[in-house]
């Protein structure tokens, strides 16, 4: 069924369920889900948008049935993390490649569907100031980097202040991608995981330092497999291990600490996050978050 002219606004993350329908459910079934949330705003009352949105759900419930086993869709708080996580990782391959110069349309498309997973985050609620920034930085790289290739130029790696650019999606899209809005630097450095977000302000993103690899290995994919499904043997790279707070080691809960309930969710969601930063190997971002879930516990503060 052809995507009604209204609802244009969400063909890209459409086409991005349809992408991982195969090799990832959870991030086809979340796509989807906030495509009939964002489309019900745009247009739920003329009949093409309506029967298009009603399609979307039964195949939502269709998706919901099937993956039924799945804790990622049954748990929020999982599914959060494995759509957090898996931006993230399209992020920092993107990004590791941008820094060592290999432009190409891969690395392009990996920033702009890490944007889009960033979009998708919001079903879960607000998203993060970090979260924010990084949607921010990718959909802006990709139009830069698309851009200059379109053009014939040679794009400048890594963060710089620029404005934003209009991005042209080559990837099958129906009368072309997004228009973006001219691009207007934070003025406060983005903290990106597993790095100190204590540095100097910055006026634009020329400031953003991610030791290249420290993160995503150079040779990962763009199309990133399932850890399950297909295995990617990382290349060595260096770690910069957080320290472990000592304190927290022998921490038992203090006496007069009285945890409410919600702060039993928010240490068990660390405790979530802990373990998909682990399925891709990122122990800086897993002791972070465990140390998070420690302190919570022992005082009842984060």
């Amino acid at each position: 069924m052809a995507l009604p002219p209204q609802l244009k606004a969400i063909q890209h993350h459409l086409r991005t369920a349809q992408e991982h329908e195969k090799r990832e459910p959870v991030v086809a079934y979340y796509c989807r889900l906030y495509a009939m949330q964002t489309g019900m705003k745009l247009d739920s009352k003329t009949p093409e948008c309506r029967k298009f949105l009603v399609k979307l759900m039964d195949q939502l419930e269709m998706m919901k049935k099937e993956l039924s086993d799945n804790e990622s869709i049954t748990q929020e708080i999982v599914g959060n993390a494995h759509i957090e996580n898996y931006a993230l990782k399209m992020f920092l391959y993107a990004d590791n490649e941008d820094r060592s110069g290999r432009f190409h349309k891969n690395m392009i498309k990996s920033f702009y569907t890490s944007s889009l997973l960033y979009d998708v985050l919001s079903v879960f609620g607000e998203l993060s100031d970090e979260n924010v920034q990084h949607r921010k930085y990718a959909k802006w790289k990709a139009a830069y980097i698309h851009n200059c290739l379109k053009n014939g130029e040679t794009p400048q790696p890594g963060p710089i202040g620029m404005e934003g650019e209009a991005y042209d999606d080559e990837f099958g899209a129906e009368g072309g991608g997004p228009s973006q809005e001219p691009y207007n630097p934070p003025q406060s450095q983005p903290s990106f995981h597993g790095h100190p977000s204590n540095q100097p302000p910055a006026s634009n993103f020329s400031n953003i330092q991610i030791p290249p690899g420290s993160h995503a290995p150079a040779n990962t994919p763009a199309e990133i497999p399932h850890p399950e499904a297909q295995p990617v043997k990382p290349m060595p790279v260096p770690r910069t291990m957080p320290v472990v707070d000592p304190s927290l080691l022998n921490n038992t809960q203090e006496g007069d600490v009285r945890l409410t309930p919600e702060d039993f969710t928010r240490a068990q969601k660390f405790c979530k996050y802990a373990g998909s930063a682990l399925q891709y190997e990122d122990v800086g971002t897993a002791i972070q978050n465990l140390q998070k879930a420690l302190k919570l516990l022992t005082t009842g503060k984060e």
